[in-house]
C-alpha cells in the first residue's frame, strides 16, 4: 500500500504542474481544483474528519424534514445491497454525513475510513471524493480508488448523486461506497444507476411532501411509467404558477425556456400555459381515471408530447367555529389531550407518521404516558390488529437479554426449553415493537439490537438461519440519550438508527389541560365502580395547585386512591394523598406571563431570545421558523428543551 500511495502522490504532483493525466474529466479538473483552489498538499495524508455530535445535531435540525422523507429511500437502497459490502451515506450539501446505513459489526473501520455519521466530505477538506466533488460539480460520479486525491482513501470506491431540493437548489448527496472493490472502476456502473435512480426518487417524494396541498404535475415519455415512476415531476399554485420541479423538470424548463428568451424560470415562478399547451383550468383533464393514452401535453418550444397525469390539492373541509384550529385526528389521538397546543403539535405530526416505517423515539419525564401514547398510535395504524409487543429494557436482567428478546432455539444453552422461546421480537413480527426505557438498555446488547433494526432480520441463539422480520419500532425514554453517548454508555449508531423522528412528550406541569385529564379519569372510575365521583373545590384547587413530578401517572394514582377513601363519591381535600395537600405551591416553568424561571447559564440567552421572539410573532411558530431559517419541528423542539409553554389565552 505504501508503494501505491507513492506512486498515486507522484501522478497527482505531475498534474499539479499541469501535465495530462489518463483520468476522467470530472476527476482530473477536481485535482487541479484541489490544489490551485483549496491548496491541498498532495503529499500529505490527511485522517477522516468526524464533526463533533453538537454539530451534528445541528446540520440535522437544518434538514429535519427532509431527512424523514429521504430516510425511506435509503433503507429502500439498502434492502436492495445489503450484503454486498456497501455503506450508504446521506449529506447535506456542506458535505456533513447526516444518515447513514451500513453493517454495525465493521462500524471501527467505517469510522477510521469516514464512511460514517458525521463524516465531512466536502472537496476542501477531503479532496476529491465522490460527496465532495459531485458538491462541486452538482453532477452524478463514482469515485474509485485511487481517482482519490488523498491517498488514505484509494482503497475505497464512492459513487454518489445529487439531490435538489422544489426550488433546484443543492439539498443533498446520496453517496453508495465501499471499504474494498473490484479494480475497474466499470464494476461500480451499477452503483452509480442506483445511486442515480434513488436520488430521483427522494428528489420526488420530498417535492409530494412540500406541495401536498397544491396542483401536482407528473410528466413521462413513457405512457406505462408516469402514474408510477415519472420523470419529471412539478408543483404548481392555483394560478398555474410553477412553482418547484425535480431536476429533471427543472433541466427540461431550462431546455425548453432557453427557446424563449422574452420568459425566464424566476424566483417568483412562470406559468404553465408558458411551456405547455394548457393553462392551469385544463388540468382535470389529465386525471389518473382517464385513459392514459388521453392524457398527451405538448411543449410550446420544443414541440415535444409527453403522458400526463395531474393531482388537484386536497379539498379544503369547512369546521365549526368551535373546532376550527383542532387538528383532524383519529379517536385514540384525539382521546389523548384537549385543547394543548404542545400536544396537539406532537400528536398532529404523529398522525402524519402513523403508517410510515420510520422509527419513532417518544422522550419526555416519567409517567408523561409513553406507552399509552405508543398504544394510541398503533391501534389506529395499518398494524391494528397485529401484535403489539411492549419490551421495558430496564427490568430484563442483562443475562437473560439475549434469550427474551431474540429467543432461542431447542437446545441451544443449558436449561432451554426444549421447544425453544420464540422471543419478545419475533412475538411483534407484523406488529408494533416498543422499546420502553430504551436508554437503560446495557451498551453489550445494543449492538446486537442495532443489527436487528438495521437488517430487519433476527437470527435466535442456536439458529443459523436468521429469520426477516416486519416491525414497526418505536422507542421511549425519560433520559438524554445524547448525553449517554457522549458518556460511551449507549451507541451513537443505535441513537440515530431509532431517532427517525423524535416526539417529545411536555410534563404534565407544562400542559394546559389538566382540568380535563381529572375528569377523565373520574369517569372512567365511575364506569368501572358504578359510582358518580366528584371532587370538592377545595381539592379541585389542590389537584390544579400541585407540580406533579410524578406526571400522568402521579395523577391517576392520586385520583384513584381519592376515589376509594371518598365519601358518597365525593373527594374532599383530606382524602387526597398527603404529598399534595401538603405542597408548597411551585412555580411553573413559563406560565401565562411568560416569565423565565430555572435555565443553566449556558442556554439562558437562547430561551430569552427564543421568547421574544415567540412573543413578538403572537407565537406563531411558523412564523418564528421561517425568520430563523430553521424547520416548525426545530423551534418546537427548542420550546420542550427550554421548559416554554404557550400562554393559556393563546390555546
Amino acid at each position: 500500500m505504501i508503494t501505491e500511495q507513492a506512486a498515486h502522490i507522484d501522478e497527482l504532483v505531475r498534474v499539479a504542474v499541469g501535465e495530462n493525466s489518463a483520468r476522467d474529466t470530472i476527476i482530473h479538473q477536481s485535482w487541479v481544483r484541489c490544489v490551485s483552489e483549496h491548496k491541498l498538499d498532495p503529499v500529505v495524508l490527511r485522517e477522516a474528519c468526524i464533526v463533533t455530535s453538537g454539530r451534528l445535531r445541528e446540520h440535522r435540525d437544518a434538514m429535519d424534514e427532509f431527512l424523514h422523507t429521504a430516510r425511506f429511500g435509503l433503507e429502500m437502497l439498502y434492502r436492495q445491497i445489503a450484503g454486498l459490502g456497501y455503506v450508504l451515506l446521506l449529506t447535506d450539501a456542506k458535505g456533513i454525513t447526516v444518515d447513514f446505513i451500513g453493517d454495525p459489526t465493521f462500524n471501527n473501520n467505517l469510522r477510521k475510513a469516514g464512511l460514517y455519521l458525521g463524516a465531512d466530505w466536502n472537496e476542501p477538506n477531503a479532496g476529491t471524493c465522490a460527496v465532495g466533488t459531485c458538491i462541486a460539480t452538482e453532477e452524478a460520479l463514482t469515485v474509485h480508488q485511487s481517482d482519490h486525491f488523498d491517498a488514505t482513501h484509494i482503497p475505497l470506491t464512492c459513487t454518489a448523486a445529487p439531490v435538489f431540493d422544489p426550488s433546484g437548489k443543492l439539498a443533498a448527496v446520496l453517496d453508495i461506497s465501499a471499504l474494498r472493490s473490484p479494480e475497474p472502476k466499470a464494476s461500480q456502473f451499477l452503483a452509480l444507476q442506483l445511486v442515480k435512480s434513488f436520488a430521483h426518487k427522494i428528489e420526488n417524494a420530498n417535492l409530494l411532501n412540500r406541495f401536498r396541498n397544491e396542483w401536482i404535475i407528473k410528466l413521462s415519455g413513457s405512457a406505462e411509467f408516469v402514474d408510477v415512476d415519472p420523470d419529471y415531476v412539478m408543483a404548481l399554485d392555483s394560478s398555474g404558477r410553477i412553482i418547484g420541479f425535480n431536476n429533471m423538470a427543472r433541466q427540461l424548463l431550462a431546455r425548453e425556456l432557453s427557446k424563449r428568451p422574452e420568459i425566464r424560470l424566476r424566483a417568483d415562478g412562470c406559468n404553465i400555459s408558458h411551456i405547455f399547451e394548457c393553462g392551469i383550468d385544463d388540468l382535470p383533464r389529465f386525471a389518473h381515471s382517464r385513459p392514459t393514452a388521453q392524457r398527451t401535453l405538448r411543449l410550446r418550444g420544443s414541440g415535444t408530447t409527453l403522458f400526463a397525469q395531474t393531482l388537484p390539492p386536497p379539498a379544503k373541509i369547512m369546521s365549526s367555529e368551535s373546532r376550527r384550529n383542532e387538528p383532524a385526528l383519529p379517536t385514540p389521538l384525539r382521546n389523548l389531550f384537549r385543547g394543548d397546543a404542545t400536544m396537539a403539535d406532537v400528536v398532529t405530526r404523529a398522525a402524519k407518521l402513523i403508517n410510515t416505517q420510520m422509527s419513532l423515539l417518544i422522550t419526555g419525564e416519567t409517567g408523561t404516558g409513553k406507552e399509552h401514547f405508543t398504544k394510541a398510535l398503533h391501534a389506529v395504524s395499518a398494524r391494528a390488529g397485529k401484535p403489539f409487543v411492549a419490551i421495558n429494557c430496564a427490568a430484563l436482567p442483562e443475562s437473560l437479554i439475549e434469550s427474551e428478546l431474540f429467543g432461542y432455539e431447542s437446545g441451544a444453552f443449558t436449561g432451554a426449553k426444549a421447544k425453544g422461546k420464540k422471543g419478545l421480537v419475533l412475538e411483534a413480527d407484523g406488529g408494533t415493537l416498543f422499546l420502553d426505557e430504551i436508554g437503560d438498555m446495557p451498551i453489550s446488547s445494543q449492538t446486537r439490537l442495532l443489527r436487528v433494526l438495521a437488517e430487519r432480520e433476527v437470527t435466535p441463539v442456536g439458529r443459523n438461519k436468521p429469520v426477516a422480520l416486519n416491525i414497526r419500532v418505536i422507542a421511549a425514554t425519560h433520559r438524554d440519550l445524547v448525553d449517554l453517548v457522549k458518556a460511551g454508555q449507549f451507541r451513537e449508531d443505535l441513537y440515530f438508527r431509532l431517532n427517525g423522528a423524535v416526539l417529545a412528550l411536555p410534563p404534565l406541569r407544562q400542559r394546559s389541560d389538566l382540568e380535563w385529564l381529572i375528569e377523565q379519569r373520574l369517569l372512567k372510575l365511575a364506569g368501572i365502580h358504578g359510582t358518580a365521583y366528584s371532587l370538592t373545590a377545595a381539592a379541585r384547587a389542590a389537584l390544579l395547585a400541585y407540580n406533579w413530578p410524578g406526571n400522568i401517572r402521579e395523577l391517576m394514582n392520586a385520583i384513584d386512591y381519592g376515589c376509594a377513601l371518598s365519601t358518597g363519591g365525593v373527594i374532599d381535600v383530606s382524602d387526597l394523598p398527603e404529598r399534595i395537600t401538603h405542597a408548597q405551591p411551585e412555580t411553573k416553568s413559563f406560565g401565562k406571563a411568560g416569565k423565565r424561571s430555572t435555565t443553566s447559564a449556558a442556554t439562558a440567552d437562547q430561551a430569552e431570545a427564543l421568547l421574544v421572539a415567540l412573543r413578538d410573532n403572537r407565537w406563531n411558530i411558523s412564523r418564528v421558523a421561517r425568520a430563523q431559517g430553521v424547520d416548525r419541528s426545530t423551534i418546537h423542539r427548542q420550546i420542550h428543551r427550554f421548559g416554554i409553554t404557550t400562554p393559556k389565552d393563546l390555546v
